[in-house]
């Protein structure tokens, strides 16, 4: 497919994702499930319990204990990037001898509100982690590790929301979550950089070095290292096994909801929306730095950056610039090649993949645009299929008729979560199996619980949507709540996470198997019930012969 035409507002599909949907998982997955501690603080003890302290390579940390688990939240892995230290890579932490308290989360890094109201949250002073891992020692071997890397668009959320101790208690892993740099302030990029960008990334790679150096520490294998995120921080993952500078850093990738060849035709969510592509030229990100810097007053010939370094928070993280700077770029910032690229020509990281979506992506999208931006009939439906595909529009028609679905605005939503994740996803796993052991699923239960946060709305349900997986992996609060057939898929997925975490397959007993990708029916469906886990054809089910000649 052509690259997009340059655009001042160039993160503004992005946006349209993120401001729908950040603040709704990020802010609901804080909330802890029926009978689990909250976040950073500790289950009913005796008097006799203790905090426990574990000591790392920086300096003692006591966490808290909560019966099964333990966890250690608001761990500096660098250095606060302010001053001098913005828009560079990140430096080491600076290391103390007291023992730190490590029971509750660092602050977000910096983000304005998702509405757009209100002024910019968090601190620079953001750079920290949080280990969560079962009580104890495990008996003769260490566990393994997962890095989860949170999503929202690059410009939103944290690390400390997402609850981990399903995956460490049952699944028997260490899991770290972690912060990074967003917006204009983790992805901005300047000439005066000379080449550097992606700051974000750079972040990951430092919490990435932290989980190697410490991971033993908390119980864990550094060997056994698995990446793994959602949406942009599936993105991120993606981004990370094209990454030189990551290697070694960790030895498996899942990948959910946010593939290397992710991409949005014209007009996806909004009309008004142009193309999205989430990897950009750094000459694209470089144009746009200068451009903002003499907004700001700051375009001083080798005096730019200092001048930059100089604004508060409040002048640089607005919607505009944290819309401008939420998308990654290639050519520089440690990722020289367009991550698709890099995959089509074997420029990875040679580690087990697991990747994904779910059935109904974009539903969740479109289900929030529908008071303002509905398809209400066969009119409205072409002008749409025109506005993103032009001269195929009609044979986009024929593979997705109206007849086929309730309503226009689902029939728009399985054409576009057909086009944008999952068939770029099967791409992208047909160039990862030829080099590397690849597990590709699709998560489908349809009757998903939703968030609280999100609203019904009528005549549009959102099926298996866009972040619907998250409570199955991380513990929170959904509406309604699971039904046993759901808390018993909730159960498989984290088995056959883990599993893959421990050992690079996911397969275990008494589960359905897994079959490695590598043609038909080699998708793994989730869904609840008998019968709801198997093998599926999803390239044929979503028409992805279909769209893969159309993106030639």
């Amino acid at each position: 497919m052509p690259e997009p035409r340059p655009s001042r507002r160039r993160g503004g599909a992005l946006c349209a994702l993120a401001l729908a949907l950040a603040s709704l998982l990020t802010a609901t997955v804080t909330a802890p499930a029926a009978g689990a501690p909250a976040p950073g603080r500790p289950a009913a003890h005796g008097p006799g319990d203790d905090r426990p302290v574990v000591t790392t390579d920086h300096g003692p940390v006591r966490g808290r204990a909560h019966g099964a688990y333990d966890t250690f939240e608001g761990i500096p892995f660098a250095a606060p990037p302010t001053g001098p230290l913005r828009w560079r890579d990140p430096q080491p932490a600076p290391s103390w001898r007291e023992v730190r308290d490590a029971g509750a989360p660092g602050p977000q890094c910096p983000q304005f509100p998702p509405l757009g109201s209100g002024p910019a949250t968090g601190s620079e002073d953001c750079l920290t982690l949080n280990v969560t891992a079962p009580s104890g020692r495990a008996k003769g071997r260490a566990r393994p590790v997962m890095v989860w890397v949170h999503g929202g668009g690059f410009m939103f959320g944290a690390g400390s929301p997402y609850r981990a101790e399903q995956l460490a208690v049952q699944g028997d892993t260490v899991v770290v979550t972690l912060n990074y740099r967003l917006g204009v302030l983790g992805f901005f990029g300047h000439p005066e950089l000379r080449g550097a960008t992606n700051f974000g990334l750079a972040d990951q790679r430092a919490a990435l070095r932290w989980v190697k150096a410490n991971a033993a520490r908390f119980g864990g294998d550094p060997g056994r290292v698995t990446l793994f995120g959602e949406s942009a921080g599936s993105l991120s993952t993606c981004a990370q096994l094209a990454s030189p500078g990551s290697a070694g850093l960790f030895h498996r990738a899942a990948l959910q909801s946010g593939s290397c060849m992710t991409a949005f035709p014209p007009g996806a969510i909004l009309p008004t929306l142009p193309r999205y592509e989430p990897f950009v030229p750094r000459s694209r990100t470089e144009a746009a730095g200068t451009a903002a810097a003499t907004t700001l007053g700051c375009a001083r010939p080798g005096g730019t950056l200092d001048c930059l370094r100089a604004l508060g928070t409040d002048k640089l993280v607005t919607p505009e610039l944290m819309q401008t700077f939420s998308l990654v770029s290639y050519g520089g910032g440690g990722l020289p090649l367009r991550p698709d690229r890099a995959l089509e020509k074997g420029r990875f990281h040679r580690v087990p993949v697991v990747q994904g979506t779910t059935r109904d992506e974009m539903r969740l999208f479109l289900a929030l645009t529908q008071s303002t931006n509905p398809i209400r009939d066969a009119r409205e439906y072409r002008a749409r299929l025109v506005r993103s595909f032009g001269a195929s529009a009609g044979a986009v028609e024929a593979r997705y008729p109206l007849a086929s679905y309730p309503s226009p605005g689902l029939a728009w939503g399985a054409v576009m979560s057909d086009v944008s994740f999952t068939c770029g996803a099967l791409r992208a796993d047909r160039a990862l199996a030829a080099r590397v052991p690849t597990y590709a699923y699709l998560f489908a239960d349809t009757n998903a619980p939703r968030l609280p946060e999100l609203p019904a709305v009528e005549g549009y349900p959102y099926g298996a949507a866009h972040g619907f997986e998250l409570p199955y992996l991380f513990p929170m609060d959904t509406e309604p709540r699971f039904s046993p057939e759901q808390r018993a898929l909730a159960d498989r997925m984290t088995g056959y996470w883990t599993r893959f975490a421990a050992s690079g397959d996911p397969n275990f007993p008494g589960a359905p198997g897994w079959p490695r990708f590598g043609g038909a029916a080699t998708v793994l469906s989730l869904a609840p019930g008998a019968g709801g886990i198997k093998p599926v054809d999803a390239a044929a089910a979503h028409h992805c012969a279909f769209w893969d000649r159309l993106a030639r």
